[in-house]
């Protein structure tokens, strides 16, 4: 199996676990406060793995992501694809910052999804969310880097089954 195709399988298994855990069911009380698991493994993909660069593949992983969560039809489509692009743009400095710099820029980078969100919302005349809606990009920064410990172990233990 060539290093590509396992990186491969790794990244689909992490965006799976990352779906299941975006749809498993939590209290009332947490559920404002549930990490963005698919943007912290898209995160880790586009900076560590150089995978998902393409932005045609963050978008239809929004919508699998809004289908899943009955959200309006492309607003996490639309809030991924931001923030691959600026994964992207930003990707040769970002990679080389300290573990908290780059934890700072995650941080930044979910609250631009979520300010996304926020428009996409007002658009749809939703209306103002509560103020705790704005903590998933709290909690996601203290799991980040637990994440990227967990996914580079994952990744460079399948490279070395494959030397």
């Amino acid at each position: 199996m060539s290093q590509r195709a396992g990186d491969g399988l790794l990244l689909s298994v992490s965006l799976a676990a990352a779906l299941l855990l975006s749809l498993m069911p939590l209290p009332e009380a947490v559920q404002p406060m549930r990490p963005h698991w698919v943007a912290l493994v898209l995160i880790y993909w586009n900076l560590e793995g150089g995978r998902l660069r393409a932005l045609g593949s963050a978008f239809a992983l929004g919508l699998v992501l809004d289908v899943a969560t009955g959200t309006l039809l492309g607003q996490h489509a639309l809030g991924l694809v931001i923030l691959c692009y600026l994964l992207e743009r930003f990707h040769a400095r970002i990679r080389f910052f300290p573990p908290w710099q780059q934890a700072a820029v995650v941080l930044a980078l979910l609250v631009n999804d979520r300010i996304v969100h926020l428009w996409v919302v007002g658009l749809a005349g939703e209306g103002w969310p509560h103020w705790s809606w704005w903590l998933s990009p709290l909690v996601s920064v203290v799991f980040w880097p637990w994440l990227f410990l967990l996914l580079d172990r994952l990744r460079r233990r399948a490279r070395l089954r494959r030397a």
